[in-house]
């Protein structure tokens, strides 16, 4: 046990020393068991508090540290790298006393907190004169990457990383890449057009000799470790070839079955054989097997028959591809919120009540009128349009509680476009407030404002129906204190974004956290806004949380960067603090085998006893909760520091 202790106490400015009698905690902490040094400082984390401790170390000749300072999420490292860079002590010798989080920020009462604090130092004391000096765990990497999503955020990651000279595999569960933001007529706040700058890059990705795309495929296992993961990808059969198709449409026109086509959010139809747009990458048709009459056995055949280049092939099967990679970046993208949700506002009951894409591809040239406004019911040019904020967004109690964060620019977006398709239409926006934080954002709304003299009415609307071919939208209007009653000729929706379909099921597969809301779970909000909890996994786009463009392409280049700086090694670094099996004590019981969330554990012949796997375990302390033996422990949180440390609180 080590008995030479130094513990440095930090005053964060106020934000500790406000709540916490710092040096108090320092003075009583110089009388324990083992400390031969103690000392506070204004702000230890800075350069002169660093050089104390390192001082302190060698002076003292302290075989353990503990800092009493804010979390260790944000400062452990800084203090280890002291501890073994200045003060010539193994780094694995340095604990970290969280008394800003834990204790300061969560009291009032500066006595107790000071006695918490007091507590949870003492109980790093303990914990430290157990620790071990420990060496981090080398591993090798495979310099490749999977991108899971092909929209804008999968694709500019994975055009970062091919340019950066690594090989990429680009997996998209649809026919074709572009995701939603290629269904797009125009993006605010510049209104460039969506396909326009998008499918230029969508060429790129084809075309790139980096670059495997992978569409109509799934990732349905993975298995490894950062930078030696192995992925099984599942790729559906498309039974026709990429190769010899010559996008003729023969094939098309003959296929007697029609169906909702998706491009279009369901305001046109196709066929069951299909290419979904012009521009589609890869520049393709595609076999839709569930609308298909049949194929097992082949039921009509219209369509070989017809095709001269023989590209279908109705003896296709599914694939399963494996790929070794180094690293994965998780781009889903996102859906918006379900219209059968909002009964109140008549969503699938009404044609005429669109949601934000319907409307975006009334406006596209490429859409089904051609680019002209027009009323799906009727195909005539409205006159009243009533564009709704936040529905389903910002309401707790009935939909989602968080903002979308997009609707406010998408709907003067929506109002501005409508005004330049309909000059003498007039169109109404109910809003709660305008949300308007971007580059040219406000601008950008004013000018709807002013310009195209969009009527903004702030207030929400209680109800939408039906009266005579016109929608009847009931608001208020909270400025003037009055209800308003609208004739409108169409209703358009700012529905709120939310976790593509199968989120879960990959964050399931990929062992990677959600937030509350179903939206991937980054590791630090603020210092890793792109990183899973999971080593080597890595996020970006709206699977992260709703995002506009221009933020969705700068966090899918933030996680190629963070990719390309972890496959740039030779050898990655794991910590080295994981579980360690007493052999002479474990029974190959397996409660640690099947508890453990990483897949670390298994038993090893010829004993059939648990082995660990040093890297792909993450030293989460699952296993050692389960063992009914205490045949399992984690390096330097074993059982007798945990003991230890809760004597130290209790006082014992």
């Amino acid at each position: 046990m080590t008995k030479r202790t130094g513990v440095f106490v930090c005053h964060c400015g106020n934000n500790i020393a406000a709540t916490v009698d710092v040096v108090r905690v320092a003075e009583e902490l110089g009388r324990e068991e083992g400390v031969v040094y103690s000392k506070d400082y204004v702000y230890m984390c800075s350069d002169p508090g660093q050089s104390t401790m390192a001082k302190a170390i060698k002076e003292n000749k302290l075989d353990g540290v503990v800092v009493s300072c804010c979390s260790p999420t944000l400062h452990e490292k800084t203090f280890r790298d002291v501890t073994e860079e200045g003060g010539g002590l193994n780094s694995f010798r340095c604990e970290i006393a969280n008394i800003r989080e834990q204790c300061a920020w969560v009291h009032s009462d500066k006595p107790k907190a000071t006695e918490k604090a007091l507590k949870i130092t003492k109980a790093a004391v303990k914990r430290v004169q157990h620790n071990q000096s420990l060496t981090p765990i080398g591993v090798p990497v495979t310099r490749k990457v999977l991108v899971i999503g092909g929209g804008i955020a999968g694709i500019q990651a994975s055009l970062d990383l091919a340019n950066a000279g690594f090989e990429v595999i680009l997996v998209e569960k649809n026919p074709t890449v572009g995701g939603h933001m290629i269904q797009l007529s125009e993006t605010f706040p510049t209104l460039d057009c969506s396909q326009c700058i998008l499918s230029p890059k969508m060429v790129e990705i084809s075309k790139h000799k980096n670059i495997k795309l992978l569409t109509q495929a799934e990732v349905k296992e993975i298995s490894g470790f950062v930078g030696n993961f192995k992925a099984k990808i599942h790729q559906k059969a498309v039974y026709v070839d990429p190769e010899t198709c010559k996008i003729c449409d023969d094939c098309a026109k003959v296929c007697p079955t029609v169906v909702s086509n998706e491009y279009d959010v369901g305001l046109t139809s196709r066929r069951a054989i299909f290419i979904p747009f012009a521009q589609a990458i890869p520049a393709t048709y595609t076999l839709d097997e569930s609308a298909c009459l049949g194929l097992n056995p082949v039921v009509c055949g219209k369509c070989a028959e017809v095709c001269e280049a023989g590209a279908i092939n109705y003896d296709m099967r599914p694939k399963v591809i494996t790929e070794e990679i180094g690293a994965i970046i998780v781009a889903t993208g996102f859906d918006l919120y379900g219209k059968e949700n909002l009964g109140e506002y008549g969503m699938g009951r009404y044609a005429d009540v669109l949601d934000g894409l319907q409307f975006e591809r009334l406006c596209s040239a490429s859409g089904p009128t051609g680019g002209h406004v027009l009323r799906p019911s009727d195909h005539k040019e409205p006159k009243n349009v009533v564009f709704i904020q936040c529905a389903g967004s910002r309401d707790p109690e009935t939909h989602c509680a968080y903002c979308s964060k997009i609707c406010c620019m998408y709907t003067a977006k929506h109002a501005t476009l409508y005004k330049h398709h309909v000059p003498d239409g007039q169109a109404y926006v109910f809003y709660i407030d305008i949300r308007s934080g971007g580059k040219g954002y406000e601008e950008f709304v004013q000018r709807s404002m002013e310009r195209d003299e969009v009527m903004y009415l702030r207030g929400r609307v209680s109800k939408v129906y039906e009266k005579s071919g016109k929608m009847i939208v009931l608001g208020v209007d909270t400025i003037s204190g009055k209800n308003v009653e609208i004739e409108a000729d169409m209703v358009v929706l700012a529905l709120a974004m939310q976790p593509s379909q199968g989120t879960a099921d990959a964050a399931k597969t990929l062992k990677i956290g959600r937030d509350k809301d179903g939206f991937l779970a980054e590791a630090h909000p603020k210092l890793r806004p792109v990183e899973s909890v999971t080593g080597g996994i890595f996020l970006a786009g709206a699977a992260q949380a709703p995002k506009d463009i221009p933020e969705t392409v700068c966090q899918a280049s933030a996680a190629a960067s963070k990719v390309i700086q972890l496959l740039s090694k030779d050898e990655l670094m794991h910590s080295p603090t994981v579980a360690k099996v007493r052999l002479s004590h474990c029974t190959g019981c397996e409660m640690c085998v099947q508890a453990c969330p990483y897949g670390a554990i298994d038993l090893g012949a010829p004993s059939n006893k648990a082995r660990v796997n040093d890297v792909l375990c993450e030293g989460c302390g699952t296993c050692q909760a389960v063992c009914l033996r205490a045949a399992i422990d984690v390096k330097n949180v074993a059982q007798v520091q945990i003991h230890d440390m809760i004597n130290a609180c209790l006082g014992v």
